[in-house]
């Protein structure tokens, strides 16, 4: 490889990419093989994430169980302040979902500086399947945490950058490519709870968590069979320093644009991040959850919500498509905007099912509704917003800069870990109330950064 595709600031143009490459549903082949291997990653993840709340409540935090797990009594005791039960499993929870979206900026630095997104992804999918894989045995709990923790900082961001550099600045492909990206996501996160989900709560903890690493294990086979057809590779070459990287007054001022964007995003993601945590215990013990004498899974919640979110991805993005032939097309804040009304009326649900709850069981009216509006507002914000800093990131630092926009989730996870915990000792109502007042403030503040700060610090790069 030659130096000039060795730097990421050159445009090298692979194998299959280019405006003339249209062979994936329109799109650069590239972007179905990566768009695969994200829903592989994200299925093992969700398996994971889908489970791991509802695995601590309800076996591996109980009296008995607690001390097979090498080092849980001790963090207990010494870092979590002696919380027991829900809240600790919250707590848990909290740390480790954020954790895992502080690594990628780490992840992003070691593929900028030194070995490469490929070569970086690579050792995050092993290190992630190993992670799956001790999650089977309950000793090594903590073990399999920070070893999925270190997995997803080295492969997340390095494969979202790849695909915003299938495109260049001027397609317009470049926002449907991250729609179509998230499609991918949904329909991974609509198969591992009624995979791994009813593997775990069904057959056996352990079944769930194994099979999520099967899968992490075939994601990485597909991903080193797509190389042709993937954008070349950031390793710098011998020699170069890859750490002195010049950047304009105008790079400077997208950075700090992009830095303002990642507190707005957190707290606009609580309620959506919520979903995992308390959410699933509230719904394990009040929820309607039986068909015909049987007692369904409770992690199939989480695929009725990735089934909506898939549903109303298709239906924004067509929408869009069709409003686009008629009227201006809003922009990426403008749609963030308009997603921050839906997740307020989507926690309003919530606040409506506990009122209305009675000495019975809740019926699932109000938590679908809640689904479906979520699933609105997350297709205006999430794929748009990862868009918007893909396309606002200079091209010297993407990898880096796309780790940065995981900080959102690491704030909202951590914040998420705290509030989760109040579920035992505050009244429901009350509880979800926090989550609405959350979107609220995304909705003010995105529409602030939009019309007083985006021309300021973005240029021309967004117009009202």
């Amino acid at each position: 490889m030659s130096i000039s595709e060795a730097t990421p600031e050159m445009d090298a143009t692979p194998v299959d990419r280019g405006p003339d490459d249209r062979a994936f549903l329109g799109h650069p082949k590239g972007l179905g093989y990566l768009s695969f291997v994200e829903g592989c990653e994200r299925f093992s993840y969700y398996s994971m994430q889908t489970l791991l709340v509802l695995y601590m409540v309800k076996y591996l935090l109980l009296p008995e169980n607690m001390g097979n797990v090498i080092g849980l009594s001790f963090l207990q005791n010494s870092y979590y302040g002696g919380l027991e039960g829900q809240p600790l499993a919250s707590a848990i929870f909290g740390d480790y979902t954020a954790l895992v979206y502080l690594t990628p900026i780490l992840g992003g630095i070691i593929a900028d500086r030194w070995l490469g997104r490929r070569a970086t992804l690579i050792w995050g999918a092993l290190i992630m399947a190993l992670g799956h894989f001790l999650m089977a045995f309950e000793g090594t709990f903590l073990f399999a945490l920070l070893a999925l923790v270190v997995g997803v900082g080295l492969f997340k961001g390095n494969i979202a950058s790849q695909v915003g550099e299938l495109y260049d600045d001027k397609d317009l492909r470049r926002a449907m490519a991250f729609q179509i990206f998230y499609i991918a996501i949904n329909v991974s996160v609509i198969a591992a709870p009624l995979v791994s989900g009813t593997l775990g709560e069904k057959v056996g903890w352990h079944w769930g968590f194994g099979t999520a690493g099967i899968v992490m294990v075939a994601g990485l086979f597909i991903y080193l069979a797509a190389g042709p057809w993937l954008p070349a590779d950031n390793k710098p070459s011998k020699g170069e320093k890859a750490a002195s990287i010049p950047m304009s007054q105008k790079d400077w001022l997208r950075v700090l644009a992009l830095v303002l964007l990642v507190p707005v995003l957190a707290v606009s993601l609580l309620t959506n991040q919520e979903i995992f945590n308390a959410y699933l215990v509230w719904a394990d013990e009040h929820f309607a959850l039986t068909f015909m004498g049987e007692t369904l899974p409770t992690s199939w919640m989480i695929t009725v919500d990735a089934t909506l979110s898939f549903s109303m991805l298709v239906a924004v993005a067509a929408f869009y498509k069709w409003y686009g032939t008629k009227w201006k097309e809003p922009d990426e804040l403008g749609k963030m905007v308009i997603g921050s009304f839906f997740t307020i009326g989507g926690g309003l649900c919530l606040y409506i099912a506990a009122v209305t709850q009675g000495d019975g069981k809740i019926g699932l009216f109000w938590p679908l509704m809640f689904h479906l509006l979520n699933s609105i507002g997350f297709s205006h914000i999430l794929p748009v917003s990862l868009a918007l800093f893909t396309k606002l990131a200079p091209k010297a630092i993407n990898a880096t800069i796309i780790g940065i926009y995981y900080l959102a989730f690491f704030a909202a996870n951590k914040i998420v870990g705290t509030i989760g915990g109040w579920y035992s000792t505050m009244d429901t109502p009350t509880f979800w109330l926090v989550h609405v007042a959350s979107a609220a403030v995304g909705l003010v503040a995105f529409a602030f950064f939009k019309f007083v700060l985006a021309k300021r610090l973005m240029g021309d790069t967004q117009t009202a």
